[in-house]
């Protein structure tokens, strides 16, 4: 399994130095800034020995990131109170997403976002995973280093089995285009589009299927549009 920590936006040189830190404390190196902050002396002095970590960060954008990762995981203090607002639910702790995560074969991608406001709605709905820390309610918002030190050292503890590969990003990509397809054809109402879709993406992520396992689900829905269609006419 490859496991890319991935900061969104991040406001401090000296945080990304510290999480540089942290990753390679419990022997993580992949690194990706997406458009972070000017790395000035401070960010490499708090990186110390993982230097190295901040020298070899990849810097994409947002959409590389899902286009290159199996599994991508939001973490977040912000969570659903409710079953009826999906977006920043079910969530994992990290010690269970260390157990989701155990015969994972592929690219997983935990975003972490801006020190001030976390990740945005749009970036959460993109993901397969919520992650949350349960902090005390005295004080609920961690910073965002110590999230990245608790994450990894959760991860660093995983066990390696017998995995097999998990459906490509562009083949779960499709899958969902064609979800959407399945929706227009049973007329399901725009107003539940959203929220449905947001649903589906958190249960199928949550399944870590498998290319053969993608496409049975799109001959079972090609058959049942070829019963509806048929019937239409």
């Amino acid at each position: 399994m490859r496991i890319r920590i991935v900061l969104v936006e991040p406001l401090y040189d000296g945080n990304i130095g510290f999480a540089a830190r942290a990753m390679k404390n419990f022997g993580f190196t992949e690194l990706v800034l997406i458009n972070p902050c000017e790395i000035r002396d401070e960010g490499v002095a708090r990186a110390s020995h993982a230097k190295d970590v901040l020298e070899n960060a990849s810097y994409l954008t947002l959409d590389e990131v899902f286009e290159t990762s199996n599994i991508t995981i939001a973490t977040t203090g912000s969570v659903s109170k409710s079953a009826c607002h999906p977006m920043r639910m079910p969530f994992y702790t990290p010690q269970e997403l260390r157990e989701f995560l155990g015969d994972v074969d592929g690219t997983v991608s935990i975003l972490f976002g801006r020190e001030n406001w976390g990740l945005n709605n749009e970036e959460v709905k993109r993901c397969d995973i919520i992650c949350t820390l349960p902090t005390s309610e005295i004080y609920p918002i961690a910073n965002l280093s110590h999230v990245v030190a608790i994450i990894c050292y959760e991860l660093s503890h995983l066990k390696p089995t017998v995995a097999i590969p998990l459906a490509t990003p562009k083949e779960m990509d499709q899958l969902y285009i064609h979800i959407a397809e399945f929706l227009d054809d049973v007329e399901h109402p725009d107003f539940k589009r959203e929220n449905t879709m947001i649903l589906i993406r958190r249960v199928l992520g949550r399944m870590k299927l498998t290319w053969r396992e993608v496409s049975t689900i799109h001959g079972l829905m090609r058959r049942a549009q070829d019963r509806i269609n048929f019937g239409k006419k």
